[in-house]
């Protein structure tokens, strides 16, 4: 079996947001004179996140959203459950958060991700962006000066599902036209990311930062999980060394 393509996850594989949400939030509530505890923002965030998850999945697309309208809501009902009533100013505080997030600004690059993406380069393997990111997305790597690795950028706004649904997988593998067997997909989520790409057919692997709780619970084989985006690169040398030409 011969390796052609890589495709990167993007959020906490390549890039990180550069402090929790909850401080970015509060930073720019404060600049336009409301003031907001971090905390209760960062909680508010997360159930807001979640609520809107459910109710509109994959940016509400099937509803008729749109991923803007989508994120303006996200901030609007983060605020309200944290007791914010001026929501002329939270709505002036959304639009100020959705352009920032835009930008290098909110966002870093993960320590070693750019080392491991000139690596992939130099072994001559084409690379690609499966995330469930929106739009914005091409603008962030660009931003970042990571833009310019990768052959295409397929989001699950662009692509109309979102991971783990196969379908992107194989919107991906179109794409470049590689068939599953010589594609590997490298991820943080065990579902969306090492799952569904091995349901599709590719090799998968798990970048796990910290030691998870219960590592046995996933059944992920050792030789698939990586602490940092470097440590793929002797996996990926030694499966081009064994393929045959």
């Amino acid at each position: 079996m011969s390796l052609r393509l890589i495709t990167w996850d993007i959020k906490d594989t390549l890039l990180r947001v550069r402090v929790p949400v909850g401080q970015q939030y509060f930073a720019e509530a404060k600049r336009q004179g409301l003031c907001m505890d971090p905390g209760s923002l960062e909680t508010s965030f997360r159930n807001a996140y979640r609520t809107q998850s459910r109710l509109f999945p994959n940016y509400g697309l099937a509803q008729g959203m749109d991923s803007r309208q989508w994120w303006l809501d996200v901030v609007l009902q983060t605020f309200r459950l944290s007791g914010a009533e001026d929501d002329e100013t939270v709505r002036s505080v959304a639009q100020q958060l959705y352009q920032d997030f835009s930008t290098a600004r909110n966002w870093a690059v993960v320590p070693g991700a750019r080392e491991a993406l000139d690596s992939c380069k130099g072994l001559g393997l084409k690379m690609a962006v499966i995330s469930n990111f929106d739009r914005r997305l091409e603008e962030v790597l660009e931003q970042c000066d990571l833009g310019g690795y990768f052959e295409w950028v397929l989001t699950s706004e662009s692509a109309g599902v979102a991971k783990p649904d196969l379908g992107i997988f194989r919107q991906a593998l179109s794409l470049a036209e590689v068939p599953p067997h010589q594609a590997a997909h490298v991820g943080d989520d065990y579902v969306n990311d090492y799952w569904a790409a091995r349901m599709a057919g590719m090799r998968g692997y798990l970048i796990r930062p910290r030691a998870p709780p219960k590592p046995l619970q996933w059944n992920v084989p050792e030789e698939h999980v990586i602490h940092s985006p470097q440590q793929l690169i002797p996996k990926l040398e030694g499966l081009l060394l064994n393929s045959p030409t």
